[in-house]
């Protein structure tokens, strides 16, 4: 009988041994941090952090400080800071306990349909908001929805969202953000207060990257800093994008310009220089040669389209004339990439008109 006794006493320990060494090796793990990308890493945490956009940042630094928020709707061009500015605004608000409760945000990538805007927003906005936060600060009595990438919603969509934005506003808030605010019926627009995010300037995002490069000891020259700035175009996550892509590529050693140019896909001077050389030899064989060498080394010819426009635009080699002829053969070469045209036939005809200008003369 003692035998019997002993049997599930010693068997059931085991279990529990067991239990205790998963437990004691899930806490070991979890105490290692989980790489991220250096974008979300450095993400603006609360709303004085977001850089450079004054105006957003002062109403919504009032709204935190009791007073009531609009509709808002965030326009501008990507990587300036809108999305970041009200999911920073909106932890400030509701703190990290009632965050998930609060806050609705629906992305380009989730579906938003009419179907969606009438069933799945309508029913989170005609919730009621009460409640206190668990650190004892006052919570707002609304909820916020959140729609990024709100200029490839349909009309009909956005229609319906017009009458959820009158009938729910005691509860609720919306937030629109788009990069084409042309696209946002009239009807939206006037219900939001309106704020464009300007691009960042040079001076801003050479600050931030160099923050970033100092937290994580990248060593990075100022000439690299600037030229990546320049590449980024005024776009504050593709320029750390870049920055986390290059460190990763030469593996503690310092980030020089050529680097940058080979991470970011941008054509080296070189090979521009030489491509409008070829242009003025006025030998047609010449240029088939450089054109199938650029697409034969991977280059996008929209890049080249880009940068060429610039080089041109800002030449004093050129007459206005001969400008105006080039640039608008810009305009037609980049607008039949975009449809799907043939890469060497469009910079080949390209290439003809700029010699043809060129050798006019």
């Amino acid at each position: 009988m003692q035998a019997f006794l002993k049997g599930p006493a010693s068997i059931s320990t085991k279990p529990v041994a067991a239990k205790e060494k998963s437990a004691a090796g899930s806490s070991g793990e979890g105490k290692r941090t989980k790489p991220i990308p250096w974008v979300e890493k450095y993400r603006p945490r609360n709303v004085d952090e977001v850089a450079f956009q004054d105006e957003v940042v002062a109403v919504l630094k009032k709204s935190l400080e009791g007073a009531d928020l609009p509709n808002l709707l965030f326009y501008g061009p990507p990587g300036t800071g809108k999305t970041s500015t009200i999911l920073a605004a909106a932890r400030e608000l509701f703190g990290p306990d009632l965050f998930r409760q609060r806050v609705l945000e629906l992305n380009a990538s989730d579906e938003r349909g009419i179907q969606v805007i009438r069933e799945k927003v309508k029913a989170f906005a005609q919730l009621t908001a009460s409640g206190s936060r668990s650190d004892g600060k006052m919570c707002p009595p609304f909820k916020i929805v959140i729609l990024d990438e709100a200029d490839s919603m349909t009309s009909a969509a956005q229609a319906a969202l017009r009458r959820t934005m009158e009938k729910e506003s005691k509860t609720t808030r919306f937030c629109l953000i788009c990069n084409y605010i042309s696209r946002i019926i009239e009807p939206l627009t006037s219900r939001c207060s309106k704020f464009r995010f300007k691009p960042l300037s040079d001076s801003i995002q050479q600050q931030r990257l160099l923050d970033v490069s100092e937290k994580e000891h990248v060593k990075i020259s100022n000439e690299a800093v600037s030229y990546l700035v320049k590449v980024s175009e005024g776009d504050l996550r593709k320029a750390i994008t870049f920055l986390q892509s290059a460190t990763r590529l030469m593996g503690g050693k310092e980030i020089t310009e050529k680097i940058i140019t080979e991470i970011a896909g941008v054509i080296p001077e070189e090979t521009i220089d030489e491509l409008l050389l070829g242009c003025q030899s006025g030998s047609f064989e010449k240029l088939e040669t450089l054109a199938k060498n650029l697409i034969n080394e991977g280059f996008a010819v929209a890049q080249l389209v880009n940068q060429l426009h610039d080089r041109v635009v800002e030449s004093e080699d050129y007459s206005d004339k001969q400008k105006s002829a080039i640039v608008e053969k810009f305009a037609e070469v980049d607008k039949c990439l975009a449809d799907g045209a043939d890469e060497f036939l469009q910079l080949m005809s390209l290439c003809a008109l700029v010699m043809q200008q060129l050798t006019q003369n």
